[in-house]
């Protein structure tokens, strides 16, 4: 295998990125307003604005999931469970946690049909499974409610639903702290950054693969 700059973040899949994070820190902001926790905006625009927001990404992540299984993109997302991808998984936990910190080499190398380290894909199939989805059930839920319509959950108190909503709320923050941390480790921020804003990044491809994409996707590969 060789390292080879190629295409591998599709035009979709990096709007998809940056619009879901600009979501995200919207529904943040205006979320720590609604509880409270700053009065940088008025309570009832806050509620408007958090509310026509996370309607917007909800219909994006419906347009994600759709692409996810029509791609088969939804493979980079799922780990193996053989013993070299559980190895692999104690080797990022040890990278992580102290070699990090040591200056040592990331020890995992993308490749076409693996963009995400082993960690990397059990946390964004936690979010894509657990987290996201106790999001938007719970915030539908107390939509319904607080509008007066019918109660899909009567035997949880709007306050549970509200617990629930703030429990995965403080989880997706954390993984946003712990995203941004980790741009700015290891490689350069602008390494880190740049393939999703260009979709160009370094992996290692086999000659085969090398060689297909040369000869039925050409434009993915880039020479320097």
């Amino acid at each position: 295998m060789a390292i080879h700059t190629i295409q591998i973040y599709r035009r979709f899949e990096r709007i998809w990125h940056w619009s879901q994070a600009v979501f995200i820190f919207t529904l943040v902001f205006t979320g720590l307003a609604i509880h409270g926790t700053h009065d940088l905006i008025d309570f009832g625009l806050a509620v408007t604005i958090h509310t026509i927001v996370a309607l917007v990404l909800l219909v994006l992540w419906a347009f994600v999931t759709f692409w996810l299984f029509t791609t088969g993109e939804w493979r980079q997302y799922v780990p193996s469970m053989t013993a070299k991808c559980r190895g692999n998984m104690l080797t990022m936990a040890r990278y992580y946690s102290y070699g990090i910190f040591k200056g040592e080499h990331h020890p995992y190398e993308k490749t076409m049909l693996r963009k995400h380290n082993p960690l990397q894909m059990i946390t964004y199939l936690l979010l894509k499974i657990a987290i996201f989805p106790s999001i938007w059930i719970s915030g539908i839920a107390y939509l319904l409610l607080s509008i007066g319509m019918v109660d899909p959950f009567g035997f949880i108190s709007l306050g549970t639903i509200a617990i629930i909503h703030t429990i995965a709320a403080i989880a997706v923050i954390v993984f946003i702290i712990a995203h941004i941390y980790l741009l700015t480790t290891g490689h350069s921020f602008k390494e880190h950054v740049m393939p999703m804003i260009t979709g160009d990044d370094k992996v290692d491809l086999t000659k085969d693969q090398y060689d297909y994409l040369l000869a039925n996707e050409p434009n993915k590969v880039k020479f320097d």
